[in-house]
């Protein structure tokens, strides 16, 4: 299994955001993770990457016990969060070398990202001069310099514009072939054309997990996402 979840809570003081929350995620899969705002989705991932503690419960990735081993941990994830943090005044070229630098990634990886991700016609730039899809893709190496074995991306698509769109999921798509990706979003045409599994969490526990052609059959993704969480 690339991550296995067991138990997991997180208590914010008395606000119990994540409620013994239990999964396994094995390899080469694309999971979307689903969920109200405020239903933990941010939280799990923070734990997941090795960058916040959890109160109880047990969570490993790759086999490594992320309350122990985060470093280790931090070698297999890639992590891509909501708010891209990027040293807008560096090139392109020159913040994914001081990235490879901080993983021990070879400096060749940087310019196998940068064509992969789509990078090229952009590289002359420094970062605070892209558009909102090119620094997602900035981010997107970022988290793939090292070759992790698991993505962890929260948000990846937000503000993109459609062709932007099409680019993103491809690459997703391509990296969910080798490497198991889990997949935040409010989007749920995102999940649809993206993930083979669903994950919906509410109040910090996981109401639904299945497969995304089960929760299409009976009705599709909205319906099943509306029923777990119990609006309308």
């Amino acid at each position: 299994m690339s991550i296995r979840v067991s138990n997991l809570t997180k208590l914010y003081g008395e606000q119990k955001a994540l409620d013994a929350v239990s999964f396994d995620l094995p390899d080469r899969q694309i999971v979307g993770l689903l969920g109200p705002n405020g239903a933990g989705k941010s939280t799990l991932m923070k734990i997941l990457t090795g960058y916040l503690p959890a109160t109880s419960g047990n969570a490993q990735v790759c086999g490594l016990e992320v309350g122990t081993d985060a470093l280790d941990v931090k070698q297999k994830v890639g992590y891509l969060p909501e708010h891209n943090p990027l040293y807008t005044d560096l090139y392109i070229a020159e913040y994914l070398h001081f990235v490879a630098g901080l993983y021990g990634a070879p400096s060749e990886r940087v310019e196998e990202m940068i064509a992969q991700t789509g990078l090229t016609p952009e590289r002359h730039k420094i970062i605070g001069q892209l558009s909102k899809g090119y620094r997602q893709r900035v981010g997107l190496a970022a988290a793939l310099l090292h070759d992790p074995e698991v993505l962890i991306l929260d948000e990846p698509t937000t503000g993109l514009d459609p062709n932007q769109l099409v680019e993103i999921r491809a690459l997703i798509k391509r990296v969910g072939q080798s490497k198991t990706v889990v997949l935040s979003t409010h989007i749920l045409q995102e999940v649809e054309h993206l993930c083979d599994r669903v994950l919906i969490i509410h109040h910090g526990r996981i109401v639904r997990d299945a497969q995304l052609a089960e929760l299409q059959a009976e009705g599709g993704l909205e319906n099943a996402f509306r029923n777990a969480t119990r609006v309308g």
